[in-house]
């Protein structure tokens, strides 16, 4: 029973492949904290400039 259990590898894989998963969506949820940040203020810049100038 022991040497099927270490010797099976679906397991892994699938452990594998959620840990993947996971590292992605934390990298892209950084990505786009950071995007977003820098979005809002081209956006407040583009706003004051408009404001400034009517």
């Amino acid at each position: 029973m022991f040497k099927r259990l270490f010797s099976e590898e679906e397991g892994q894989t699938l452990i594998e492949y959620g840990l993947l998963t996971a590292l992605i969506a934390v990298v892209a949820i950084a990505i786009l904290s950071v995007l977003g940040r820098k979005t809002k203020d081209v956006f407040v810049t583009v706003n004051e400039q408009m404001v400034t100038t009517s």
